[in-house]
């Protein structure tokens, strides 16, 4: 019978002693973190920045804390903060966006259009969305997008950004409450938005 798979804790620990073994972590998670990457900031910087991810939490393995079972928020957690170092980029892609419904990351948007009443094209979500996101705040975006894009429960996104639960809670609350303003209200696009209430 074949040994249970080790968890990410595990993983971490034997890469300690053999470096080699990290591998098993980014085979695990780079897709993920990729696709996340990916859909704030584009194709274009996915790549170095999820490679980046991954140096990093190499680099920092000897600090991780064992008793967390799952690397996911502590590798969203950098991938986050690489991001941050081009917001500039991001608010950019998403004002593009939200002009032209045109743009390479247009097609990430597309899980926030599924169910929307059919008299609201995706062009429309993906610009209207993409417009309430560029007028978060970084810190709230990141909230938002951890919760919605990378599916982090609030105590992940709390362990991914160095914060309390309480301050992921009043983030995500002021967050939705702006996008749903900008949204004017549309209960075809707002409710896409709510969705995201729920995963805590």
């Amino acid at each position: 019978m074949a040994d249970p798979p080790m968890d990410d804790a595990a993983i971490i620990e034997d890469s300690r002693e053999r470096p080699e073994a990290f591998a098993r972590l980014y085979d695990r998670h780079a897709a993920d973190i990729h696709r996340y990457v990916a859909r704030r900031l584009g194709d274009g910087m996915a790549d170095d920045i999820t490679a980046e991810t991954f140096l990093i939490a190499f680099g920092q393995r000897s600090r991780y804390d064992t008793g967390r079972p799952g690397a996911r928020p502590w590798l969203y957690g950098i991938a986050a903060n690489l991001v941050g170092r081009h917001r500039r980029h991001e608010v950019r892609t998403l004002r593009a966006l939200a002009r032209t419904g045109t743009d390479p990351v247009a097609d990430s948007w597309t899980d926030w259009v599924d169910g929307a009443d059919s008299r609201v094209t995706a062009q429309a979500v993906s610009g209207s969305l993409a417009a309430a996101l560029a007028g978060l705040s970084a810190r709230d975006r990141h909230v938002l997008l951890l919760v919605a894009w990378a599916d982090l429960t609030y105590q992940e996104v709390a362990d991914a950004l160095g914060i309390p639960v309480g301050t992921v809670r009043s983030r995500l609350n002021r967050a939705r409450r702006k996008v749903r303003t900008a949204l004017g209200g549309d209960p075809t696009l707002v409710g896409d938005v709510a969705e995201v209430s729920s995963h805590g």
